[in-house]
């Protein structure tokens, strides 16, 4: 969602500092973007541009600005189009603001300001807490009054941070429900929606809590809490190491480097799950009765739900444990039942997605401990679980998810393993097995990075130039089916769907013919009669089949299909894992034949933070 940076110099012009903090937002998504600084007068000077960065920065090499405080803001649009003057920061003379979230009573304050004789600008939610802002300024509050007044007015989900004309020492911010992080850096304070927007400036790090708002000032940052209480909050060092990660290294795009450290990613989270030289799996210790819970409840949005239901798969199979799969937007207003005695598991890669953050709230509600799995340590989802288990995908720039996909399947391959063994119901030899096979993992997948050339080709010749393409799955490869298509429709904006390939003559086959290529899914597992038969079904209607699976599958085809990717055979178990590779190559290269904007897909943010 929007992106959020502040800073607050003693001696630098800041505009170049927030410039690159934007830059390094880019990859939450977005469609606008601006800054605010004050000048050497103290009066509130602006830029803003709709469409990319670029954009802004050619206005500002044309019309230069400069100053020791200011904010800067990506907007992905919600309330009104992504225009100019919809754009933050937004201002009146006294005020300038940045926001990131829903305010959810705007239009009631909108009115209540309009009556009052103040003219709005734009069309968005967020200029009501300018407006407000100016009001009780006005009024003669001071900024930090003033800020309290604001705050109580305002329902929903949001961070700010408040600018003042003539306060070229002062910037305020504040969250509920939306993500805020201080950043103490040498002679400069700063504020931003996640570590990457301050980490370049910042040796450590205080993430705020919910209703927290923050002073940051010449003489530090003082943090209140919703009551007004002055409070201290942990603040954590800045990885030292934080800016190698940030760069393409030589890569075309962000997600193709994020596609190829994945090899190094599940053996990184691997690594950290293991127990030395003994090579057995020795999850932390979570402080729940997770082995003997009476079912578990896994809730994820997009792919992390995906990665959910293979894990369900995976721990009902090992464990036999009961599962139950939730989307996050969905569960909590379904009434879900909870059982006291089971846990809820709440999957998330940047731990800051609204919907599952409100599930999570839900579930505590009704007296559930809570795992979560998620990639940021210190975010929210991490900080309010009971329990923490962290993938080890490190940064993720792309707007879809890849390495954080196969991250959180590790996770909860180990978390299947490690549950069946306390059960009793898999003994020494059969745990090591299946360990082993998951530490063999990551040299399937460089073998599959080594067929990318093939992928590349079926990608140009057969799905970028197509209008529709399903997928199809069975047993643990199905959410991989929802998963390519997920994938397909997000970066090349080509209409797909994934099915359970059983399912495809209850009502798909109707789409089959000969311009819909039919992407089969199918290692060879006991699944893999069954799904043949379906694949049969589709070449009788003329679909072009476009087969992924191992050599011995291919050979048991009856005649050649439109196109294959042909890999490496490997036990069913970790196949799901592996195979995410070339259903997320396959949809990268499609998109790059057709030229869409692969790290930042049209109307998509990386993390979601509003409902």
């Amino acid at each position: 969602m929007c992106g959020i940076i502040g800073i607050l110099s003693q001696n630098d012009n800041v505009v170049p500092h927030i410039m690159d903090g934007l830059k390094l937002l880019e990859y939450r998504g977005y469609d606008s973007a601006g800054l605010a600084v004050l000048d050497e007068r103290g009066m509130l000077d602006r830029r803003r541009a709709s469409g990319k960065i670029t954009v802004l920065a050619e206005k500002l090499a044309a019309s230069p600005i400069s100053g020791k405080v200011g904010i800067g803001h990506t907007r992905w649009a919600t309330h009104g189009p992504a225009t100019e003057a919809n754009a933050h920061p937004l201002a009146t003379p006294k005020v300038a603001v940045v926001h990131n979230g829903i305010i959810e009573n705007y239009l009631d304050l909108k009115n209540e300001l309009t009556r009052q004789g103040h003219v709005f600008e734009s069309q968005t939610d967020s200029e009501v807490a300018a407006r407000l802002m100016h009001r009780h300024l006005e009024e003669g509050l001071s900024p930090e009054e003033a800020t309290v007044e604001v705050l109580g007015r305002l329902e929903g989900a949001f961070s700010l941070v408040f600018l003042f004309a003539g306060r070229d020492d002062l910037l305020i911010g504040a969250r509920r429900g939306s993500p805020l992080a201080v950043g103490y850096g040498e002679g400069l304070l700063c504020l931003g929606s996640d570590a990457l927007a301050v980490g370049p400036y910042a040796q450590k790090i205080t993430y705020l809590e919910d209703d927290d708002w923050v002073v940051l000032s010449g003489g530090g940052a003082s943090i209140r809490d919703g009551l007004g209480r002055q409070v201290e909050r942990a603040s954590a060092p800045v990885d030292p190491n934080f800016q190698m990660n940030l760069g393409k290294s030589g890569y075309r795009h962000f997600m193709l480097k994020e596609m190829c450290e994945q090899p190094q990613v599940v053996g990184d989270t691997l690594s950290a799950l293991l127990d030395g030289p003994a090579g057995r799996l020795a999850l932390p210790e979570l402080p729940m009765p997770l082995a003997s819970a009476s079912r578990l409840n896994i809730v994820a949005c997009g792919t992390s739900y995906y990665a959910a239901m293979v894990g369900k798969y995976w721990i009902e199979g090992l464990a036999k444990m009961p599962v139950d799969v939730d989307l996050a937007s969905e569960f909590r207003y379904r009434g879900p039942v909870l059982d006291p005695a089971g846990v809820s598991v709440l999957i998330s890669q940047s731990g800051e997605t609204a919907d599952t953050l409100a599930a999570l709230r839900h579930c505590r509600a009704e007296g559930q401990k809570i795992l979560s799995i998620v990639n940021v340590k210190d975010s929210s989802l991490s900080r309010e679980a009971d329990g923490r288990l962290l993938t080890m995908a490190g940064p993720e720039f792309g707007v879809a998810s890849t390495k954080a996909f196969t991250a959180q399947l590790t996770i909860l391959a180990a978390l299947a393993i490690n549950l069946g063994s306390q059960r009793g119901l898999l003994g020494e030899a059969e745990q090591q097995r299946l360990v082993r096979l998951l530490l063999e993992t990551p040299a399937h997948m460089a073998e599959v990075l080594a067929k990318a050339r093939a992928i590349e080709l079926l990608a140009k010749n057969i799905i970028a130039p197509s209008r529709d393409v399903l997928y199809l799955g069975r047993g643990p490869t199905y959410p991989l089916a929802l998963e390519g298509a997920l994938k397909l429709k997000e970066l090349s904006y080509i209409h797909a769907e994934g099915y359970a390939a059983g399912e495809i003559k209850h009502g798909p086959i109707a789409l089959v013919d000969e311009s819909v290529p039919v992407v089969v899914i199918a290692p060879t597992d006991p699944l893999f009669p069954k799904i043949m038969s379906n694949l049969e079904v589709v070449r009788a209607r003329g679909g072009q089949v476009v087969f992924m699976g191992d050599q011995r599958g291919r050979d048991r085809l009856n005649s050649d299909p439109a196109g294959a990717v042909v890999l490496s055979q490997v036990d069913p178990f970790v196949a799901p894992i592996v195979y995410a590779l070339p259903v997320q190559l396959l949809a990268y290269h499609a998109a790059v034949f057709k030229g869409t904007d692969v790290d930042q897909p049209r109307n998509l943010a990386k993390s979601v933070t509003v409902e």
